[in-house]
């Protein structure tokens, strides 16, 4: 914890606001139910912890984002279906959005990019049954304070799609590639743009994608230079892979 932070804390105890053993389990990252919590990381890397919120109940999501959010703003992802709703009566000036299965603590996950489709990270998808895990990179993104901007069902299927979007594409600083069936999409792009290409492989597809690891596998073995690959439907991890690239640690 930071000094500021500290200072605010210890104010808050003084005041009254806050219990002296809430006050240890946040200086100590130890939240409830056992929740070990590292409120450092925002100051050692410029990317505070998120909540992976996938297998964890109500009750544990909400405990983490309340003991973080005390500190900067805060990011749950992979928030089960009904979850949402619950978290912002918890939380009534949290932001929720549904489709990426994001909610976030002083954030705004939701306001348009004002300078798209002009922004520095441009998100693309081969298909529309590829956008929840698109969301989820331009929802981080958005939470990161990075300019990004999303084009839907560009893939290879159809891709003279594409073409419409290829000026936009070129001035792009960093293009996250999301694709499931055979994951060709960053390849071309690859071959079209000066930008490093993100591959993210999805699930989407038939029996032989075998749960996005053929795509992934695809992606991996990509031809064009310039191409890295996240894990698969990790639009999350794309987004702040992004940010990194773009040196936004300020």
């Amino acid at each position: 914890m930071n000094p500021k932070n500290l200072e605010q804390l210890l104010r808050d105890v003084a005041a009254g606001n806050i219990s002296c053993e809430a006050a240890a389990q946040s200086i100590s990252g130890c939240g409830h139910d056992g929740l070990h919590l590292d409120p450092g990381r925002f100051e050692r890397t410029r990317v505070g912890e998120v909540v992976y919120g996938q297998g964890k109940t109500l009750e544990q999501i909400a405990a983490s984002l309340d003991a973080l959010g005390r500190h900067h703003p805060v990011l749950a992802t992979r928030i089960a279906e009904g979850q949402g709703r619950e978290l912002l009566s918890i939380f009534p000036h949290g932001c929720l959005w549904e489709e990426a299965r994001l909610f976030s603590l002083g954030a705004d996950l939701l306001t348009p990019d004002p300078r798209a489709p002009e922004s520095d990270v441009l998100i693309v998808t081969a298909g529309s049954s590829d956008l929840p895990v698109a969301r989820e990179a331009l929802g981080t993104a958005r939470f990161l304070d990075l300019s990004a901007h999303l084009v839907s069902d560009v893939g290879v299927a159809g891709l003279h799609r594409l073409e419409r979007h290829l000026d936009t594409l070129r001035q792009a600083r960093v293009v996250i590639a999301v694709a499931g069936m055979e994951g060709a999409l960053p390849s071309v792009l690859g071959g079209l743009v000066k930008a490093p290409i993100i591959a993210v492989p999805t699930s989407t597809g038939y029996g032989a994608n075998f749960a996005g690891l053929t795509p992934l596998l695809a992606m991996l073995n990509s031809c064009a230079p310039g191409v890295g690959v996240v894990n698969i439907d990790n639009g999350f991890g794309a987004a702040v892979l992004a940010k990194k690239i773009l040196g936004q640690n300020g």
